[in-house]
């Protein structure tokens, strides 16, 4: 029997105890890795209700009760030394840490002419901030070892970033940036970590979960008998891949998925450039040049809505 992909080694999701992270926990498991269940395990999707274990321990026992290894973690990776110990925790129970899946969220909606300050900061916090802290201690770890062994390493991180982030999505201004973000901190990531053997890439998935059952509500439903066109299983098998020897020449890229369906986005390029007729451009120049470029444009087209997401212009 042919070795699976990931045998041999270890990797952490995080958010795994339900919906993408918990299918991405699965995939990775079944593709032989050893796997740390990171959930903290509050009930509402904005981070309310009470911590609890149950989620990441309910996953982890499903993995290992389908021949695999896990562990749980129900730290808060929002936290800087939790995620510390999430890090730790892999490399103590597995011997090292190969793979690395970002995933945790929450979700405050509002207006940004109704969003409160700390509705922006605590998505920010757990969606932009979780994913550097448990990045910096990865990435720490792959460094060490690589010096010590004079030689590049295995590593792999696999980040969540969104559509809303792409097309602009109104009510969540800080679900945007922070995804946004995200992509950033990936490339960047990616560029830093490549000559030790580590890539870095983010994924804009679409599934129905939790955190988006009233955007997807009533929508594509599965026909009986099939599986749901948005059901995180159709995301899970991209992370697998990305995480795996086979993606050893993927890095600092942004994948949309979804439905069976995979979209390699490319970096942004100039649409158009126009040239001062003197040394400086004065407002009247500006004017007659960008205006009618953008005259027979849609007023609430965003800069990517029709390239990345298919959508046409009317």
């Amino acid at each position: 029997m042919a070795a699976q992909p990931l045998e041999g080694l270890s990797a952490i999701v995080t958010g795994a105890g339900r919906g993408l992270g918990r299918a991405e926990a699965l995939e990775l498991a079944r593709l032989g890795a050893a796997v740390v269940v990171n959930d903290f395990g509050q009930p509402g999707r904005d981070g309310s209700g009470q911590a609890s274990k149950g989620p990441a321990e309910e996953v982890a026992a499903e993995i290992r009760a389908a021949g695999g290894r896990a562990t749980a973690h129900t730290g808060d990776v929002a936290d800087h030394q939790q995620a510390r110990d999430l890090v730790q925790l892999a490399i103590d129970t597995y011997g090292k840490l190969d793979i690395l899946v970002n995933n945790a969220g929450i979700l405050r909606d509002r207006m940004i002419f109704s969003m409160s300050e700390s509705e922006w900061d605590s998505v920010i916090h757990v969606h932009l901030k979780g994913h550097f802290n448990t990045t910096h201690f990865a990435a720490a770890h792959w460094r060490e070892r690589s010096k010590a062994a004079g030689a590049p390493v295995y590593g792999r991180i696999v980040n969540t970033s969104s559509e809303a982030f792409l097309a602009g999505s109104a009510g969540q201004p800080n679900y945007a940036a922070a995804k946004g973000g995200i992509v950033g901190l990936t490339t960047s990531t990616a560029l830093a970590l490549g000559k030790y053997g580590v890539t870095a890439n983010a994924i804009c998935p679409r599934a129905r979960t939790r955190m988006t059952e009233d955007v997807f509500e009533g929508f594509q439903e599965p026909a009986e008998g099939q599986l749901d066109p948005l059901a995180p299983e159709h995301v899970s098998p991209l992370v697998g891949y990305l995480a795996s020897p086979a993606a050893a020449k993927v890095n600092g890229q942004l994948l949309v998925v979804h439905g069976g369906m995979v979209a390699i986005v490319e970096r942004p390029k100039v649409a158009a450039k126009f040239d001062s007729a003197k040394e400086v451009f004065s407002y009247q120049e500006l004017d007659e040049l960008i205006s009618p470029y953008y005259a027979d444009r849609p007023a609430n087209e965003t800069f990517a809505a029709a390239e990345v997401l298919g959508l046409k212009r009317d």
